[in-house]
């Protein structure tokens, strides 16, 4: 198995500025989020990157790419269907191959400094089948991710074989169907928002909208697990979700932190601090 292919989704009305925001990237060049995002990618030995944009938007991200817009195939979302049809829209680039998938609003910062797609990639060719990146979390956060339950990989502190995905799950449901042996109580495995996928995931979420039943990516993942061998990996990475409040900041101070510049930006912030809790405590 060989992952050559990438999809990145970005139409969501929500969504689809935000890889356009510039951020100081962590080699200190100033770059639109998409290029940092295609960065990654690329550096995880991706040949072909598709982009699932709003109509019209294609220039714009094709500008944002710099130098690897001719590495991207664009596919417009005619109609604002939601996540899981913005996915099934790429089903001809993908044409019967393994893909990775991310989000475009999202940054992902790993703590070697490489790419965090690639152990995926790396884990997913190994063991011939679909993986997801996941991350413990704790139960309080379980309104914001898809969770999965399921049985650790013999010899293998990082991976495990996912049998059940809910997406949003309340704790009671994630107490009664989502517990995984080992993990810390209170704690459950969600989706970090990265994954390689088999065009099965494709075949699934047509049949999902074909019936006219309400698709969703989770769900079609959930079914995945039911057809075919589907792992979960533990990443040490961290995500940073560009859409919600002070994001694009909390990103930019993550990635400042983890580039050649983390002394300089260390020594401003704490002196910031510093003047702040002065000023606070004089008034």
């Amino acid at each position: 198995m060989k992952v050559r292919k990438a999809l990145i989704t970005a139409a969501g009305r929500n969504q689809r500025t935000l890889p356009l925001q510039a951020l100081i990237d962590r080699d200190g060049v100033e770059k639109p989020v998409l290029r940092i995002i295609l960065d990654q990618v690329l550096e995880a030995r991706i040949e072909e990157v598709c982009l699932v944009v709003c109509p019209g938007d294609e220039a714009a991200y094709g500008k944002a790419a710099g130098e690897q817009a001719g590495r991207l195939q664009f596919v417009p979302q005619a109609e604002s269907l939601g996540y899981a049809h913005a996915v099934y829209c790429a089903r001809d680039f993908v044409d019967g191959e393994p893909f990775l998938h991310l989000v475009g609003d999202h940054i992902y910062v790993s703590p070697d400094g490489g790419s965090s797609a690639r152990p995926l990639i790396e884990t997913a060719e190994a063991e011939a089948c679909a993986v997801s990146a996941v991350q413990p979390t704790r139960e309080t956060e379980l309104a914001h991710y898809g969770a999965v339950g399921g049985q650790r990989v013999p010899g293998r502190a990082d991976l495990y074989r996912i049998e059940t995905v809910i997406e949003k799950p309340t704790p009671t449901e994630a107490e009664r169907q989502l517990i995984v042996p080992g993990l810390r109580a209170g704690f459950y495995l969600c989706f970090f928002g990265m994954h390689v996928l088999t065009p099965a995931v494709m075949e699934i979420l047509g049949e999902q909208l074909a019936s006219g039943a309400a698709a969703t990516l989770s769900g079609a993942l959930a079914e995945l697990a039911r057809r075919q061998q589907y792992l979960a990996l533990h990443t040490e990475s961290r995500r940073y979700d560009l859409g919600v409040r002070y994001g694009l900041l909390t990103a930019q101070v993550a990635l400042a932190l983890a580039g050649r510049d983390r002394s300089d930006v260390l020594a401003q912030l704490l002196e910031l601090v510093a003047t702040r809790g002065l000023e606070a405590s004089a008034s």
